[in-house]
């Protein structure tokens, strides 16, 4: 619900802002999220590990305090030098707007602390009706605030963090008011001891994985302008959504199952099993972004959007590849490779920060997004050849079971697709597009049923 919130009201949104409106919102989601994943020095891990609550609660004292001084060190590099930082990332503009960082830091670093323990009291209920407050404040702030432009963006950032904080923090601070009340310095200082290797492993892995997904904003807005961060923030949002909502919980499953089959010996078909269906449902949404990209973002999000469409045509196969992959890449823990999970997630980063560079060279956005895409794609296609051949599985099992699912893809999507090979009349574009998202409606229940 908390992603749909989120979603639903995209249009709305970026017909109140600009794409400069939301390359500053992209700018500072990830330089807020790269600082983020080490704003407790991931400390925080260790929050469910102890047996005894009274030591769990000095590693959530130990975490405040890692957040607290992160926090202040952000204010003081910012408060210094908060325009050079925003000419690194060609956003003049943000200057204005960057002390909000460390205001935003607060709020999530306390949120993620707090997350923890709720995951240690398996509170599994109070952490989702978080993420639909973060949700609903986010979006309420950004729509009633429109008037004081961008600003209203970045801040509805932050009271959305802050509406899951304190509900979080009081949950913990009720229930176990006398564990906290028995947390001592020396008890800290003993926490810090004992998980030292969170802060000194942990940290580094959660900031290359996370620069994956936060860099490409940055990068950007520091090689091309705001506007196309905003873009590329608002095309990844759309096409991300899938994987958001179904992937995730697919990958708990999967995760869980793995393990078992494993033993059993069963891991190979689980792969090949689970493959399959994610494929069937993430090619035909792909191939109508492929052909109707820039119509759609059009449609749904504007005139000025129609860029994002574009974008989105070639990150269409990538974010397919990502939907059908990344469940899958919890075998890197089952299996216990996760040396070659960072090999994987060094690669990729390379790639896309090699694609972005070779664009700006020639100062050709379109250029730069689809090496971007293109790269990305590649990666996680030979990310999937590794999981078939490590699982004991024929490769060809792959390269047949995304023959079968395309083929049936451009059957479904074949109204959308004859419309735009004849160059009819953009009056007829909608129905046909309607009608094949009902052949792929369709398509979708038949393969319930047969689920």
């Amino acid at each position: 619900m908390g992603q749909g919130i989120i979603i639903l009201t995209s249009p709305l949104l970026t017909r109140l802002y600009s794409p400069e409106d939301f390359g500053l919102l992209a700018v500072y989601s990830s330089l807020l999220g790269i600082i983020g994943v080490i704003v407790s020095f991931r400390y925080q891990l260790a929050i469910p590990l102890p047996e005894a609550d009274e030591e769990a609660a000095n590693v959530v004292v130990l975490s405040l305090l890692m957040v607290l001084g992160v926090c202040l060190f952000t204010g003081i590099i910012i408060f210094f030098w908060g325009q050079h930082i925003a000419d690194l990332v060609n956003s003049p503009a943000l200057a204005g707007y960057l002390w909000l960082l460390p205001v935003g830091l607060l709020p999530l670093g306390i949120y993620q602390v707090f997350n923890y323990w709720a995951i240690r009291t398996s509170s599994f209920s109070a952490i989702a009706k978080t993420k639909l407050s973060q949700s609903l404040g986010m979006v309420i702030v950004q729509l009633a605030g429109y008037m004081l432009g961008p600003v209203a963006l970045l801040v509805g950032r932050v009271l959305g963090h802050a509406a899951g904080t304190a509900s979080l923090g009081m949950l913990a601070v009720r229930e176990r008011w006398e564990v906290f009340r028995s947390v001592r310095t020396e008890g800290v200082i003993r926490a810090a001891r004992k998980y030292k290797r969170f802060p000194i492993y942990s940290t580094w892995e959660g900031v290359f994985n996370t620069a994956g997904m936060q860099l490409p904003p940055l990068l950007f807005a520091a090689l091309f302008n705001a506007s196309a961060a905003g873009i590329y923030m608002i095309a990844h949002r759309v096409l991300a959504l899938p994987a958001t909502l179904i992937g995730r919980a697919v990958a708990d499953v999967f995760f869980s199952r793995a393990s078992e089959e494993r033993r059993n010996g069963n891991l190979a078909s689980l792969v090949v099993d689970i493959h399959e269906k994610l494929a069937n449902l993430a090619i035909p949404l792909a191939i109508v972004l492929i052909f109707a990209g820039p119509d759609m973002f059009t449609l749904v999000f504007g005139s000025e959007w129609r860029q994002a469409g574009y974008f989105a045509q070639w990150m269409a196969p990538w974010m397919c590849l990502v939907f059908i992959a990344s469940p899958l890449s919890t075998l890197f823990a089952v299996l216990e490779r996760q040396t070659q999970g960072m090999v994987f997630q060094a690669i990729l980063l390379a790639t896309r920060v090699c694609s972005l560079l070779v664009g700006a060279l020639y100062n050709d956005i379109r250029l730069a997004i689809a090496l971007f895409a293109t790269g990305s794609a590649l990666c996680w296609l030979s990310f999937l050849v590794w999981v078939f051949r490590v699982t004991g599985n024929n490769v060809c099992l792959l390269l047949i079971s995304n023959l079968k699912a395309l083929a049936w893809s451009i059957l479904l999507v074949s109204p959308l697709a004859l419309f735009y090979s004849l160059g009819c009349t953009s009056i007829l574009w909608l129905p046909a597009l309607t009608l094949s998202f009902v052949l792929v409606a369709g398509r979708y229940a038949f393969l319930l049923k047969k689920a």
